[in-house]
């Protein structure tokens, strides 16, 4: 876990947050002494809807074409 102190969050905080948005929990110290933990937030799974939703802006699939370029790059010798 790395770790940061006061003043580096101070001047710093932008780019320390984006370590954290990044999955990278900081501890941050002061006079050398751990006082708090930053860590990033769990995220919510999306909801039925939302993963409708998304599937409806997907492109169409060519499932002969997919085959066709599967085949084309894949060793069907393996």
């Amino acid at each position: 876990m790395e770790s940061v102190s006061v003043r580096e969050l101070r001047n710093h905080g932008g780019e320390v947050l984006d370590r954290v948005a990044r999955g990278v929990a900081v501890i941050v110290t002061r006079d050398g002494a751990e006082v708090a933990e930053l860590r990033p937030r769990a995220r919510r799974a999306p909801s039925s809807a939302d993963l409708v939703a998304r599937r409806r802006h997907l492109p169409e699939l060519d499932p002969a074409a997919l085959r066709r370029d599967l085949d084309a790059l894949l060793d069907a010798d393996l």
